[in-house]
């Protein structure tokens, strides 16, 4: 029977779990709601993580999210760069930044290998935070956490409650109507993108600096593509995103909380666990048409170039 440290314990760690999966699949939601696709989330999470725990190792985790965000928002400017002005392909460009973001993250990353990092402290809230059961979790969290929840709801309140919100998906759904409405299709699809970038960033910050602070090479172990698959699976709205990534975060310490039990499983299926569900989520998210026809941005993946 599991107890009440045990259980609260494994909430923690759910809620530690979802947050980098939130976070970039909360940008990486903007980015398509503009009709731009950047398969790139994983390339930008690395580099956040590597540039997130230097410069938190010289001068502090709040400088280091500082830098993961900068980190992510730079890297997704070269793809604004070739994708939107260049007018590359969006899929092999977006291919090629994760490439180039985990590659880079490796060479930057070298000297910080095996070197403890600075670690993001929880939030501390005499008497809040020592409530039986509720305090640790709702009230004990880093700043992080609070962060990802307050971006769903930014983000859910600026695209269905605001002009700019509704100028983003006018662009996304169609942008050639929304060109000769007079909106900037290219300025806000940067924008967009360097948001989307930021998120991500900021997602693999989070993980060198509160989920293991420390730097491992490829330590974003796939999460880039959970978080695009998240997107989807959260069907481009931001509380079913929030819900996808709480339930695969979930499945994630489902899987080493049954290693712990020696129930005999192979660890390799339960390491692959979350991946293996999010192929499952996709097949049937695409067996629904009517599902993925209501809210997928009609022109993503869609290049455009202006009239002249």
């Amino acid at each position: 029977m599991m107890n009440h440290g045990e259980l609260v314990s494994i909430i923690l760690t759910i809620i530690t779990a979802a947050t980098p999966l939130l976070l970039a699949a909360m940008g990486e939601l903007v980015v398509e709601r503009s009709g731009v696709l950047n398969l790139g989330v994983e390339g930008m999470m690395a580099v956040g993580a590597v540039c997130g725990f230097g410069a938190a190792l010289a001068f502090g985790p709040y400088v280091g999210i500082f830098a993961a965000i900068l980190a992510g928002v730079a890297l997704s400017l070269l793809f604004a760069f070739l994708t939107l002005t260049l007018v590359s392909n969006q899929v092999a460009t977006g291919l090629a930044l994760t490439l180039l973001g985990l590659g880079l993250s490796g060479l930057i990353g070298e000297g910080y290998v095996g070197q403890p990092g600075a670690k993001l402290t929880k939030i501390y809230i005499p008497g809040l935070t020592d409530i039986p059961w509720l305090g640790p979790i709702v009230f004990g969290q880093d700043i992080l956490v609070y962060v990802s929840l307050l971006l769903t709801a930014f983000v859910s309140y600026v695209l269905f409650r605001t002009k700019a919100g509704l100028v983003i998906r006018a662009v996304g759904d169609s942008h050639q109507s929304a060109h000769a409405l007079g909106y900037p299709v290219i300025p806000v699809r940067y924008a967009c993108v360097a948001f989307g970038g930021g998120c991500a960033g900021l997602a693999g910050g989070y993980l060198s600096l509160a989920y293991t602070p420390q730097w491992i090479e490829n330590m974003t172990a796939g999460r880039g593509w959970i978080a695009l698959a998240l997107v989807v699976f959260g069907s481009w709205l931001p509380r079913r995103v929030l819900i996808g990534a709480y339930l695969f975060g979930m499945i994630t310490i489902l899987g080493l909380a049954v290693q712990t039990k020696g129930l005999g499983i192979p660890s390799q299926l339960l390491t692959a666990l979350p991946y293996i569900v999010t192929i499952l989520a996709l097949v049937v998210i695409s067996g629904n048409r009517a599902l993925t026809r209501a809210n997928t941005p009609a022109c993503l993946g869609q290049p455009f170039v202006p009239d002249r």
